[in-house]
């Protein structure tokens, strides 16, 4: 009878020893909720920087360069006096213009008297009239093309590299330099499909948005721009669509050809936060591991808004009071138990900063 009793109290003993190894043996995980705070992301695009006008100065007549009046890189006011051609042909041209025109109103003028004392016709004064318009019509565009030697700065701006020098023979068309006006900058970038289509979805009724630009030596430009205007086309080759923003340039800081990065702010009020280590893909879709009430952990999609250096801004699938598992990820299966381990959202989130790029 006693060993019987004996026997019973060890299987029972033994019994209760087991049930607290399997509580003891429970995995213990680390588990914390969501963030909710206001969160800004941007982005950054590779751009091209272009004066508000840049333009090649061309001779418009064949001749001598007689003389240049400025040098590369000054600036220039409208008006000023760049280079001076010495057209020897048109020269001579004006000279006989203006010979033919004396000529002809002389010609014109004892028409005039010759008809008042009728000797001569209508029709005579009317031809000498004309002859007189004509010579007028030649010395006027011989003029014109002397005034075409004399190359005047159609605009304020910077002048380029001199193509040719003083003595040089030139053709009509040749290049001589370029001239840009760069108290404004166009600075293009090209912007994916889906980013294209997320900024016209914000900005319905065309508001200007404010950009940065972050310069080839990683400075950010003192002055902001706005995005102006959006190309008709996408590129087929690329899927990317062309964006111009518009940057002041008062100091005249930025040249025509420079290179940089635009940099474009997109604010995401009251956005939910998640370590990207919690997440984990199956085929095209993400998932998370939520922990009920019982401590067993539950697969569970979620829809990602945007992405962060190591974390993700959550769209659709969680809330701010859910408890998400931090890790051991592969580790577990759908309904099994653990021991949390609580963790406050904004320790784990701090942790992740030093190594966020």
């Amino acid at each position: 009878m006693w060993f019987g009793l004996a026997l019973a109290l060890g299987v029972a003993a033994t019994g209760c020893q087991g049930a607290e190894e399997e509580e003891e043996e429970l995995p213990r995980f680390e588990v914390t909720h969501p963030l909710r705070q206001d969160t800004e992301i941007t982005r950054s695009y590779v751009c091209q920087i272009h004066a508000v006008q840049h333009i090649e100065v061309r001779a418009l007549e064949r001749g001598y360069l007689e003389n240049i009046f400025v040098d590369e890189g000054q600036h220039v006011a409208q008006g000023a006096h760049l280079f001076q051609i010495l057209p020897i042909e048109y020269r001579a041209e004006y000279a006989r213009g203006l010979a033919e025109t004396h000529r002809a109103q002389i010609e014109l003028a004892n028409a005039q008297q010759l008809r008042e004392g009728n000797v001569v016709s209508e029709n005579q004064l009317a031809l000498a009239r004309a002859n007189m318009e004509r010579a007028v019509a030649e010395r006027d565009l011989a003029r014109a093309h002397l005034r075409f030697a004399s190359l005047d700065a159609p605009f304020d701006g910077l002048v380029g590299r001199l193509m040719v020098r003083r003595g040089s023979l030139l053709e009509e068309g040749e290049l001589l330099t370029v001239l840009s006006d760069n108290h404004e900058m166009w600075v293009y970038f090209n912007v994916s499909e889906a980013e294209y289509l997320d900024y016209q979805t914000a900005h319905p009724d065309g508001e200007a948005r404010a950009v940065r630009l972050r310069m080839a030596n990683g400075r950010v430009f003192d002055q902001e721009g706005v995005i102006q205007t959006i190309e008709a086309d996408f590129n087929h080759e690329t899927g990317t669509i062309a964006f111009r923003a518009g940057f002041p340039n008062p100091d005249g800081l930025l040249r025509h050809g420079e290179t940089g990065s635009i940099l474009m702010s997109t604010p995401y009020p009251d956005a939910l936060l998640i370590p990207q280590g919690a997440t984990f893909d199956i085929l095209d879709r993400t998932y998370v591991f939520v922990v009920d009430d019982e401590d067993r952990v539950h697969a569970r999609e979620i829809q990602i808004a945007a992405e962060l250096p190591h974390l993700f801004i959550v769209a659709e699938g969680l809330e701010a009071e859910d408890r998400v598992l931090l890790e051991g990820l592969r580790r577990v299966t759908d309904g099994d138990a653990i021991e949390p381990v609580e963790r406050e959202p904004a320790e784990v989130i701090e942790e992740l900063e030093p190594h966020a790029e």
